[in-house]
């Protein structure tokens, strides 16, 4: 097979999948591991993929790349509703005190929340302001608003403020999200101050579950805020690969396919 042949069938593999490793390429096509990484090479240099540890990622995958609100509403809108109604059998069914991640898996929740009437003295704690304007509407739910810098681009407060206040509370149980789910990497966002964030959320929680749809699997972004075993439960809509699967399984997290 020739060079250009193999480059638009890595490029096919990319575009598929987000990623691909040096040794899957070498086996599918049956060369070295060196040549695998000379097209990978001469790929990046056409701006075609970015070379990571062990192999590339799609160019639109990269580290720091968030999409913005509206853009995540609607993307894998119908596995994010499997996930959130999946996800509101686990809320205590009173007298509970809940922490709401920012995200639009959990503001589908939030929205179930408040279609469902769930209550009866449950506190709901989030620095989210478009979780906060679906749930103030609940005469049955406690709100409590964290404060901080408002970013644009989730509607939610970020930042060391932030952190520090989640830091004084310990909720019964916290719902999150992640841009990337990796075995190696755990759980990751693209921005440091939502990082932050996110860290003392799970810190601040006594179970911790992950909404995250299979797009999330096998993804690495800039910043790391958990390992596996920070989470107990994870909801999503398909299982994860052998190697994340394993992972999971090692750090004893409960998944639940919606």
């Amino acid at each position: 097979m020739f060079a250009e042949e193999r480059h638009r069938l890595i490029a096919e593999q990319l575009a598929a999948d987000g990623k691909v490793t040096v040794a899957q390429l070498a086996d599918r096509f049956d060369i070295t591991r060196e040549t695998v990484r000379r097209d990978l090479a001469q790929l990046e240099s056409e701006n075609h993929l970015r070379r990571v540890h062990g192999g590339a990622v799609a160019t639109s995958e990269a580290s720091t790349r968030e999409e913005s609100y509206v853009v995540r509403t609607a993307i894998h809108a119908e596995a994010k509703a499997r996930i959130a109604q999946r996800a509101l059998s686990l809320i205590p069914v009173s007298e509970a005190s809940v922490i709401l991640d920012a995200g639009t898996s959990t503001e589908i929740l939030a929205e179930r929340m408040l279609k469902t009437n769930i209550g009866n003295g449950l506190l709901v704690i989030t620095h989210a302001l478009p979780i906060a304007s679906v749930l103030v509407q609940s005469p049955h739910i406690a709100l409590e608003l964290i404060g901080g810098r408002v970013r644009g681009i989730t509607g939610a407060a970020s930042g060391a403020r932030t952190a520090q206040e989640y830091a004084n509370y310990r909720a019964d149980i916290a719902f999150i999200g992640t841009n990337g789910l990796d075995a190696g990497f755990g759980l990751s966002t693209p921005d440091p101050l939502e990082a932050a964030v996110k860290r003392s959320l799970v810190a601040s929680a006594r179970r911790v579950v992950l909404l995250a749809d299979g797009s999330k699997f096998d993804q690495e972004t800039l910043v790391r805020f958990a390992a596996l075993d920070a989470i107990d439960t994870l909801v999503t809509d398909r299982l994860p690969g052998a190697e994340l699967a394993a992972a999971l399984e090692a750090a004893d997290v409960e998944v639940i396919v919606a």
